[in-house]
């Protein structure tokens, strides 16, 4: 177990319905980590822009985009994570991986499809979330849209992280920030925000904000909005434990039944 974790936030445009461009965008900015980090996050559908054309842009999971995240965080001794369109068994999925540094995977499908743009029309929603265990820190990740349901989020599993990775866009922008501070503040626990900048294939522009909270919304990251960027932030068991045992505010927190 660390007591620290050390994240790697990359804010960064996505070339639309461009696996093969995006995967070396991506590899240079991986690469180009001055510090040793434990995580990195991309955004949502990082191989490819929030596209609704799937069978474009489509892989499995044992295909190329998967092979070349289990090779960088393989050399470069750190988990990956983001979403990508994956297919499997004739149906398409807005699949969020989480992979590990000595290649392991584990996934997570979104549940929460965006119907304002007709992704349940294309996109299967998943029916479990997911719970990482790496490090000794407990990480739930979820996809964009997922951000406005916060009883899916809720701290039932006494995590440590609660991370999305989004395309937002910047005419919503506001209801992000809100709602990533809401999330961090509610759960007691830190929560990370992944989001995408510039223009998509359909002209919806994207602003960024991607951001990181502490278990009392406080903001940990300087990264500026509308630009491509990459901010490594640290997290601190330390400072979970203090605020959960001196608050106690999840002791109070109501039992459920999700349906």
């Amino acid at each position: 177990m660390v007591n620290e974790l050390k994240v790697a936030l990359i804010q960064s445009n996505l070339v639309w319905e461009h696996p093969e461009q995006n995967r070396i965008n991506f590899s240079e900015k991986i690469n180009a980590l001055n510090d040793n980090v434990d995580l990195i996050v991309l955004p949502e559908m990082f191989t490819s822009g929030f596209t609704m054309n799937a069978e474009s842009v489509a892989e499995t999971m044992d295909g190329v985009s998967l092979h070349w995240l289990q090779d960088l965080a393989v050399q470069n001794t750190t988990a990956i994570t983001g979403s990508l369109v994956i297919k499997e068994q004739d149906k398409y999925y807005n699949r969020l991986v989480f992979v590990h540094p000595d290649g392991q995977i584990d996934c997570y499908d979104k549940r929460h499809t965006f119907t304002l743009a007709n992704e349940h029309k294309t996109y299967t929603a998943g029916t479990k979330t997911l719970v990482v265990n790496y490090k000794g820190w407990t990480i739930k990740p979820l996809i964009c849209y997922d951000l406005r349901f916060p009883v899916w989020a809720r701290n039932i599993e006494d995590y440590d992280l609660l991370l999305y990775v989004a395309n937002w866009p910047k005419i919503r922008i506001d209801a992000w920030d809100a709602l990533l501070k809401s999330r961090a503040i509610e759960n007691m626990s830190y929560c990370i925000g992944v989001n995408r900048v510039g223009l998509d294939g359909n002209a919806y522009e994207y602003s960024g904000h991607s951001g990181a909270y502490d278990v009392l919304g406080n903001r940990l990251d300087t990264i500026p909005s509308g630009t491509a960027c990459t901010e490594v932030v640290t997290l601190q068991k330390a400072h979970i434990s203090k605020y959960r045992e001196k608050l106690g505010f999840l002791n109070d927190r109501d039992t459920f039944t999700l349906e």
